[in-house]
């Protein structure tokens, strides 16, 4: 899976939207409630270190299996330290692609069965740009 149009995250806007108090049945429907918690800014749930922090757009069928589908959006955190099973956005042999560090056996691993691993040899050229902390999918139409 590659990664399109790095995107800085660097300016903070706060825009606060309505955050319901009842939670939504996935399974069996409750009745509607109106009730509301006050506003949510999706800043402070989904970005810890604003200065060190990037969207990306996913491209690609590699990292199915994890939900990540091509079109949609990565907030990479370059701050977080990454550690074995991460999801990181990795540039190997100049190339950026998302993959799943496994660093005990020195390779990334896709998340689709269709993918090989990708081996870390003594003489690749590998920078890990950033931990993905979530990948934001977009449910209606087209992907974006």
């Amino acid at each position: 899976m590659k990664i399109a149009s790095l995107i800085p995250a660097c300016r903070r806007t706060t825009v606060l939207l309505p955050l319901y108090l009842s939670r939504v049945a996935a399974g069996f429907p409750s009745p509607a409630d109106d009730y509301l918690d006050g506003g949510l800014d999706l800043n402070e749930h989904l970005i810890e270190h604003p200065a060190a922090t990037y969207f990306a757009r996913a491209e690609g069928d590699s990292m199915i299996e994890l939900g990540i589908f091509t079109g949609d959006l990565l907030i990479v955190d370059r701050a977080v330290q990454a550690v074995d099973g991460d999801v990181v956005v990795v540039a190997i042999d100049g190339q950026l692609t998302i993959k799943v560090l496994d660093l005990a056996h020195s390779r990334l691993l896709p998340a689709n069965k269709l993918y090989q691993p990708i081996e870390i040899s003594a003489e690749s050229q590998v920078d890990i740009e950033g931990v993905v902390i979530h990948a934001v999918h977009h449910l209606k139409g087209a992907s974006r």
